[in-house]
């Protein structure tokens, strides 16, 4: 297997340009598997918040490489309007307005990208959402920027070893230069370069290592 998909399922327990041409997707994939769901086959579920501003390689991959797996994954703008416009002008139309979500996940991952991860700090019921997901122990994420600027500072990191963007590795209390670092039900990554790694990350502890590497390989990593 590759270095990258060994990493990710190695993981040890511990401004946008001028005159953007812009590019649209839309998350689409949900009714598939809700599908699957009403005629009886539970599906692990998993909410991706989006901003403006978030960095869409690292919400794409993940939203993408967790619905490979077979995981049901609710894209909920935070904003008023369910598009959604990056920090590199891709636009993402999401499946839900997050006010409009009212149900648990077994995860809840955030990508990271500025100001986006500023906004999604700013949403008090995300923060809240992600207290109780940390306090029930279902799974929370982030990579990039947010660990650093929507975890530490809500308490979602406290006595943790997270890692994330080398340009915020000062407002991590206790910082690791690790790509990928999953410690209890927390995992945390570094940027758009590690964003393969850490979907796997997800789907090997939401799924098991056999799914994330049934995932992997057909992806050429």
């Amino acid at each position: 297997m590759a270095a990258m998909v060994t990493r990710a399922l190695a993981t040890t327990r511990t401004t946008a340009r001028s005159s953007p041409r812009r590019v649209h997707i839309h998350s689409t994939g949900r009714r598939f598997v809700r599908g699957e769901r009403m005629r009886g086959r539970a599906a692990t579920t998993a909410l991706v918040p989006v901003a403006k501003g978030v960095e869409e390689m690292e919400a794409v991959i993940v939203i993408d490489v967790l619905r490979r797996a077979g995981v049901d994954v609710c894209v909920a703008s935070i904003e008023d309007s369910k598009m959604v416009c990056c920090s590199r002008s891709v636009n993402i139309m999401a499946d839900e307005l997050l006010g409009d979500v009212s149900e648990n996940f077994d995860a809840i991952v955030l990508p990271g990208g500025m100001p986006g991860a500023e906004r999604l700090r700013d949403s008090s019921k995300l923060i809240d959402m992600l207290k109780v997901q940390q306090k029930e122990g279902r799974i929370y994420g982030a990579i990039c920027a947010a660990p650093a600027v929507v975890f530490q500072p809500n308490g979602l990191l406290d006595g943790k070893v997270a890692t994330c963007h080398p340009g915020f590795m000062e407002g991590l209390e206790n910082a690791s230069e690790k790509r990928v670092v999953v410690q209890d039900n927390c995992i945390t990554s570094r940027g758009p370069g590690t964003a393969f790694e850490f979907a796997l990350a997800l789907v090997k502890e939401l799924l098991g290592e056999e799914k994330a590497e049934e995932v992997a390989n057909p992806m050429v990593l």
